[in-house]
């Protein structure tokens, strides 16, 4: 029989002599391992989050409305004088007139957090909807138009700082557009595109009829779907209105091109318009409709704007300036109605002029003539604008968020395309 085993001294055995130790490591308690998350390359087309700081360097805000802000407009001879309407059925006006600072917050040691909102000069209130449109009326400004979603158009006088209201109507379901003429011989003159498709020209003059302050020069009846947005030509003798039918038509309303020997091609409508364009010409139709319109600072063209980015460009005819299209001509058609429902990137055209015809005479030009097709932005083109009139440069916002500048001198060339302007809507 074995002894028993001295388990101790086998464990002596294993244990390592100290003098045979390299290096001894003191203890040292556990700590949690850190992850590794960070550590992993982002996905394929992902790009790194980078935090930027933003530094409010504004003069002032203005925040008095309790639901967003659908329009704003300021007086032509008062600029910093703002109106702004939005969902909460309200219309105010406040002054922009802000003493500047030296240098903005941002540079001040100890810039303030906090800072009260503009107070209103005034509130204006009656509306049942929306306010969809705001205009102050030319060339003084001597009215404030409000047009709201309940079909309502509100005429506020601006001679007191309480913006009294002189009178209201309501002959449409829903005011899509305000917009006023610059002609000299039509002060406090406007039109109005409804829902409904109809187009009204209003003009105000308390002094001929107290009893009936607002009346009626025009009204037509042309687009089969809602009048979405309209125009004046710079010196506010046509008007072009645009619809979700996909038509675009140049009316008339004072007269003054069929003074100067200017008449529309044969068509249905008869004389009511000067260019009649639909959807029914596969060159200028744009499917799903057009919804914004801007005019060239020469008249010579417009551009309209609708669905999938596509802009059309269309000439005009223009009106010389003689005397005989002025003010006694046209002065005869006040109170009148013209009612006439019908029944019913890629460029193409020559070189365009930004010229125009020669100064005081008339000509049809290439009026009804498609310029140019272009499609560079993806979405609707919800806004046009054109830039001063020493410039040729088109300026077109989409709904994709982004902005295309076209170059209209240049066959409308594509001069910037801005992608990511903005975030949401290019309105």
């Amino acid at each position: 029989m074995e002894p028993p085993r001295n388990l101790d001294a086998d464990n002596d055995e294993a244990l390592l002599d100290p003098s045979e130790a390299a290096e001894i490591i003191p203890d040292d308690p556990d700590h949690p391992m850190d992850s590794d998350d960070n550590d992993d390359p982002p996905p394929d087309g992902a790009q790194e989050q980078e935090e930027i700081p933003l530094q409010n360097d504004s003069l002032a805000h203005f925040d008095h409305h309790t639901d967003s802000i659908f329009c704003i407009t300021n007086h032509p001879l008062i600029p910093t004088a703002v109106a702004t309407g939005g969902g909460d059925d309200t219309t105010y006006i406040f002054s922009a007139d802000i003493p500047s600072p030296v240098l903005p917050p941002s540079y001040e040691s100890s810039p303030s957090t906090f800072r009260s909102s503009i107070q209103p000069i005034a509130k204006l209130t009656g509306h049942t909807d929306s306010i969809n449109a705001l205009a102050y009326t030319l060339p003084h400004g001597a009215y404030l138009l409000t047009g709201g979603l309940d079909g309502q158009l509100r005429v506020h006088s601006t001679t007191d700082t309480s913006y009294p209201l002189l009178t209201t109507t309501q002959e449409v379901p829903e005011i899509n557009f305000l917009a006023p003429t610059s002609h000299p011989s039509h002060p406090n003159t406007f039109a109005l595109g409804a829902s409904d498709g109809s187009v009204w020209v209003y003009t105000i003059d308390p002094l001929s009829d107290p009893a009936n302050p607002l009346q009626v020069l025009q009204a037509y009846y042309l687009h089969t779907e809602a009048c979405t947005a309209g125009t004046w030509t710079p010196d506010g003798k046509l008007l072009a209105t645009v619809s979700e039918d996909g038509s675009l038509y140049v009316c008339d309303p004072f007269g003054e091109a069929a003074i100067a020997g200017i008449t529309a091609p044969s068509s249905s409508l008869g004389s009511q318009t000067l260019v009649s364009l639909t959807a029914a010409d596969q060159r200028f139709a744009v499917e799903d409709g057009l919804f914004s319109i801007a005019i060239a600072p020469s008249g010579a063209f417009a551009a309209v704007g609708g669905a999938h980015g596509m802009i059309r460009v269309v000439g005009l005819p223009r009106l010389g300036t003689a005397s005989s299209t002025s003010t006694s001509a046209t002065k005869s058609l006040k109170g009148s109605g013209a009612a006439g429902k019908p029944k019913g990137g890629r460029q193409i055209g020559g070189p365009i002029s930004t010229s125009g015809s020669t100064p005081g005479s008339s000509s049809a030009g290439q009026a009804g003539a498609i310029l140019a097709s272009l499609q560079i932005q993806t979405e609707s083109i919800e806004t046009l604008s054109f830039s001063s009139e020493h410039s040729s440069l088109l300026a077109a916002g989409s709904v994709d968020g982004s902005v295309c500048l076209f170059d209209a001198a240049h066959r409308f060339t594509l001069r910037r395309h801005i992608k990511e302007a903005h975030d949401g809507l290019g309105q």
